[in-house]
């Protein structure tokens, strides 16, 4: 599903990744563990697109991601990747579900259809009793599962997600770890997952450590 070779990236005279090689299959869950500094987070950010590398390659479900222009590689972000960053990114003027539909609008797919979608997600992860509610009047665990369940809406090969359950409580960290393995299990999606919880990364099928900028 991932296949990174050589992938470099410095940040003016910082080299922060020195050449990493990176072999994800489908339906694997990957924890992704190190200091801060490590090279972690741009690490996640260039498999997920979100970010170039200065070299080195990089195949997503066997497309050569880094030749692709800025608008394609939007297009193709939009269909293929989801992500869950540690804070929600919920937009607070808009309703759990409106929230959750976003990327299908994005993706120009028809209103009705995307509509009932996020709502069947949300009702998947437990919040079918609150599609109307803004993001101001759900938990912090509650918030996290709606950028959950936007994540998903275009049924994306890979989730990648940075430090997810970093900005819950230990209760909310537990209940988002174990609802990730059973996505993983129920829709056999690839997990990438940046963090310090050490919990969820012995949990994962490969822990993998960055120190320096390699994977050790």
């Amino acid at each position: 599903m991932i296949q990174a070779s050589g992938i470099q990236k410095a940040y003016r005279q910082l080299q922060v990744l020195k050449g990493v090689d990176l072999s994800i299959g489908k339906g694997e869950f990957v924890s992704i563990v190190g200091k801060s500094g490590a090279g972690k987070s741009t690490l996640l950010h260039i498999l997920g697109t979100l970010d170039r590398p200065d070299s080195g390659e990089l195949l997503i479900n066997d497309t050569a991601v880094e030749k692709m222009g800025t608008k394609k590689l939007a297009a193709f972000r939009n269909l293929n990747i989801g992500f869950v960053f540690q804070f929600h990114h919920l937009l607070p003027e808009f309703s759990a579900v409106e929230n959750v539909l976003m990327p299908a609008l994005i993706a120009k797919k028809p209103e009705g259809e995307a509509r009932k979608r996020a709502g069947e997600l949300l009702d998947y992860l437990g919040l079918s009793d609150r599609l109307q509610h803004k993001p101001g009047q759900l938990s912090g665990g509650e918030q996290q599962r709606v950028a959950v369940a936007r994540a998903l809406m275009n049924q994306p090969g890979i989730v990648f997600a940075d430090e997810p359950s970093g900005n819950l409580d230990s209760s909310s960290s537990q209940e988002l770890h174990q609802l990730l393995f059973k996505l993983r299990d129920d829709f056999r999606q690839t997990f990438v997952i940046v963090t310090h919880n050490e919990e969820l990364a012995q949990m994962s099928d490969r822990r993998l450590e960055m120190k320096d900028g390699l994977i050790s």
